[in-house]
């Protein structure tokens, strides 16, 4: 008789839970029902040279692992993304003196269109901006070489905080 309650209760949660609207975070297309879509090395008129292709990558990846659009070459896309890097600018965050630098903050503005038959504009963002510190190397053991690592990895990782956010503003998960 327990078995047979615990059963009912169990089935009852898994048919009733799926009508109610909630899920899991993730799945769905973006923007409606995007099925198919090419994503393009974003323009880049910053500085940083790797940026429109760290953007571009971040972007495949979140859509890749959180939606259920399939990421394809512009030649079987239904759908394209396009964007542009803006600038990404530095910053002091924070010093140990006046002239040493402990801190930086970058700051990144980026454009992203969806586009969908003959050019139409289905989905956009202008100056969407992200920031992130990382630190920099101190003077006794570090070096250039170790700054300008650091700032690679914060260009990463603003260009994928900038990915999931975007991701999540094109789906339609409520």
């Amino acid at each position: 008789m327990k078995k047979c309650i615990a059963w009912l209760v169990t089935a009852s949660v898994l048919m009733i839970g799926p009508g109610c609207g909630y899920r899991l975070e993730g799945g769905g297309f973006i923007h409606n029902d995007v099925t198919r879509v090419s994503v393009a090395i974003f323009e880049n008129k910053s500085t940083e040279s790797r940026a429109g292709v760290s953007f571009a990558n971040e972007l495949i990846r979140e859509i890749t692992a959180k939606t259920d659009t399939i990421v394809v070459g512009a030649d079987n896309a239904t759908r394209k993304i396009t964007g542009t890097v803006r600038s990404i600018t530095f910053s002091a965050l924070s010093r140990s003196s006046s002239e040493d630098v402990t801190e930086r903050e970058v700051t990144a503005k980026v454009d992203v269109v969806l586009t969908g038959a003959q050019g139409k504009i289905l989905w956009s963002v202008k100056n969407f901006l992200a920031t992130e510190s990382y630190q920099v190397s101190d003077k006794v053991s570090g070096t250039t070489v170790d700054d300008e690592a650091n700032k690679r990895e914060a260009v990463d990782l603003i260009a994928e905080r900038v990915a999931e956010r975007l991701v999540s503003l094109m789906t339609n998960d409520f």
